[in-house]
């Protein structure tokens, strides 16, 4: 098993599923909404009957109501795609082990891609920067989670974050509808973002925004005299912590009200990942919030 797939993980995961919750247009008869009509599974509407149609779909009853033959339709069902953005610029480099935030957004990516795969739908992935880096086509072969897997253990964090003008040629290039899941700490100008997440909301995507963040950049529980260097442009700053801290924390605070408001006003689901918490519980909780939404 590949390293980025852990058992406990993957058996949670397993456990809740997923399910698109709005229409999707998938590549085979699956589970979830289609928005085409067919004759199975859930009753939409009635037509007019034309030459051609099987007589067996024809609305009796409704006939010796009105003399006027008719067809039932039903709403189809089929598998949905995920399509799973990565951030592997630099900024993503900061935390270690477990905790640090490309780390963490890798075995994110992971899971969910087992998690997609073992319920038959589908799953392509890109990893970027300030371009696209690493691109897998879509596909729901079981073979495919070892080669996502494979490409996000390779993937190295680097250069500095592009990702507005990314999510527009993203929502150009990419016309059938499914679910995007974008795995980003957001540090980028939040306006160009809130755009582009607009744009593949307006091509019938359903969105989902992965907001990863480390502690120390929530808290700020840093001392001492600190040389702060900017992983992304290079830049050097010595300093002593608890002299900004209150500034920064307001800066910070503000910056994670902009990024959330601008989702909700885009209906783009916002989901807050803080690495010390277990991916476990961390995906768990989400999947269980949205199985919550998805039944009411």
């Amino acid at each position: 098993m590949p390293q980025l797939l852990q058992p406990d993980v993957l058996a949670r995961a397993e456990s809740l599923g997923m399910k698109a919750k709005q229409v999707v247009e998938g590549l085979r008869v699956g589970d979830h909404r289609s928005p085409y009509r067919g004759f199975s599974i859930e009753f939409v509407q009635h037509r007019e009957y034309v030459p051609g149609d099987d007589i067996k779909h024809i609305d009796w009853k409704s006939y010796a109501r009105s003399d006027r033959y008719t067809i039932k339709q039903y709403e189809q069902e089929t598998n949905f795609i995920a399509h799973l953005l990565v951030d592997s610029s630099n900024s993503m480099r900061y935390g270690d082990g477990e905790q640090n935030k490309f780390e963490y957004a890798k075995l994110l990516a992971a899971s969910l891609t087992y998690l997609i795969i073992r319920q038959r739908d589908c799953v392509a992935l890109r990893t970027f920067d300030h371009d696209w880096r690493n691109e897998l086509p879509v596909s729901g072969q079981m073979g495919h989670i070892r080669k996502v897997c494979a490409t996000l253990e390779s993937t190295q964090a680097n250069d500095k974050t592009g990702m507005g003008e990314l999510l527009e040629t993203f929502a150009e290039r990419v016309n059938r509808r499914g679910i995007v899941f974008l795995i980003t700490d957001c540090f980028d100008d939040v306006p160009p973002i809130i755009q582009g997440l607009q744009h593949v909301r307006l091509r019938g995507h359903e969105v989902v925004l992965f907001h990863v963040l480390h502690k120390h950049e929530v808290e700020f529980p840093i001392d001492g005299n600190v040389r702060f260097i900017d992983l992304e442009l290079g830049d050097e700053l010595m300093t002593r912590p608890h002299l900004l801290k209150p500034a920064y924390l307001r800066a910070f605070n503000a910056f994670l009200s902009e990024v959330q408001k601008g989702c909700d006003a885009s209906r783009v689901e916002y989901v807050r990942m803080q690495t010390d918490k277990p991916m476990k519980a961390a995906l768990g909780d989400y999947l269980v919030k949205r199985l919550s939404v998805a039944g009411r």
